[in-house]
């Protein structure tokens, strides 16, 4: 049985675990203890703000085997519509194509229902053609091309 839930800050270690377990976050993240206080600082924002919410998926024996971060966009266009957007998705090497990464999708669309949202977006590196098939699956439209500028 898989569960999703808020994460705490006991999940933060395995959290980032999991964002440097790929080729793009091998490069980027660290993973090694004692974490960086950037991640801790960073955890204790998004706690803070009641428009973020920082997820795991986790086994009945309380291992974390998922993440994901769904943040609540409110917006003037589409009539004041709210948006949810979805990042930095990921599921643990053992746990993958059995289905978790489309629970958890679906349970961060179900978030969005509850909180009155108009539509759900996210975005996925090019580099990764096979999670971009996967979102297209759930329902996900390449309806934009993003841009972002490093600073």
């Amino acid at each position: 049985m898989i569960s999703l839930r808020r994460a705490d800050s006991a999940d933060l270690p395995a959290i980032v675990a999991l964002l440097a377990d790929d080729a793009l976050g091998s490069v980027r993240e660290d993973p090694s203890l004692p974490l960086d206080p950037a991640y801790i600082a960073a955890f204790d924002a998004i706690k803070r703000d009641p428009n973020h919410l920082l997820a795991v998926a986790e086994r009945e024996n309380g291992a974390v085997i998922g993440c994901l971060q769904l943040t609540f966009l409110p917006g003037l266009s589409r009539k004041g519509a709210w948006r949810g957007q979805i990042e930095s998705v990921r599921v643990a090497p053992s746990a993958r194509n059995r289905g978790l990464g489309r629970q958890m999708i679906n349970w961060a669309i179900a978030k969005c229902r509850e909180r009155d949202c108009a539509l759900v977006q996210l975005t996925s590196d090019t580099s990764r053609p096979d999670a971009a098939r996967f979102y297209r699956e759930l329902g996900f439209a390449d309806s934009h091309k993003g841009f972002k500028l490093w600073l």
